[in-house]
């Protein structure tokens, strides 16, 4: 797991106005934590830092290491709002995390050996990503920041489905424990559209070509 930690406050100036004046000074973003056998807990999170952890891809599959106060929690990011046209993050959810208890999120997919893959390199297909991100469980230890799938030797005409994917020690794909019917398919490689019809036409105009020099 990545390690990321961001700095924040108790926020007792509470309403939408109170949320405004905070991003309006641009030093800090509202957010609440929330989760475990504590109370929700509006708070303020300092901005800069939070704004670039938010660049890495892994923060979003990652358990933080969030600083309220003083206080050290461990929390998953549950939710981001952002602003419908501007690039900023108008309010963001936190869920507390316990080392004991498995935990539900979603993690990015990463397709590796596209640049030596049978099925694209030597049969010419093309590849189809149906899936970017997969839900998976497992214990907080355990949490990785991608899951991955090599294609290397993958050949044209084939759809990988989440029953495919290897996992990690200790990690399950949520879809998989509603049953084989959930066995989405993640990616294929197929033949380019139009590729037959365009080689075939190129045929009969070289035969014809031929036909009308004799």
């Amino acid at each position: 797991m990545s390690d990321f930690t961001l700095n924040a406050s108790v926020r007792n100036d509470l309403g939408k106005g109170a949320s405004r004046r905070l991003r309006r000074a641009n030093l800090e973003v509202p957010a609440i934590v929330y989760g475990g056998e504590q109370a929700p807990q509006p708070i303020s999170v300092e901005k800069a830092a939070f704004y670039k952890a938010i660049e890495d891809e892994s923060f979003f599959s990652s358990v933080l290491n969030l600083v309220i106060d003083g206080k050290k929690e461990q929390v998953v990011v549950r939710d981001l709002q952002r602003h419908p046209y501007k690039p900023l993050i108008t309010h963001a959810d936190f869920l507390r995390v316990d080392a004991t208890h498995e935990i539900t999120i979603n993690v990015p997919l990463h397709v590796l050996g596209e640049e030596k893959s049978k099925g694209i390199k030597d049969q010419g297909g093309e590849l189809h990503v149906l899936s970017n991100e997969v839900q998976i469980s497992c214990l907080p230890k355990d949490l990785p920041d991608f899951l991955e799938v090599d294609i290397s030797d993958v050949e044209m005409g084939t759809t990988l489905h989440l029953s495919d994917l290897k996992l990690p020690a200790g990690v399950t794909l949520v879809e998989l424990t509603h049953g084989a019917d959930h066995d989405n398919a993640v990616l294929s490689i197929t033949k380019p559209k139009g590729r037959s019809e365009a080689a075939e036409g190129e045929s009969e105009g070289e035969e014809g070509e031929e036909g009308n020099a004799e």
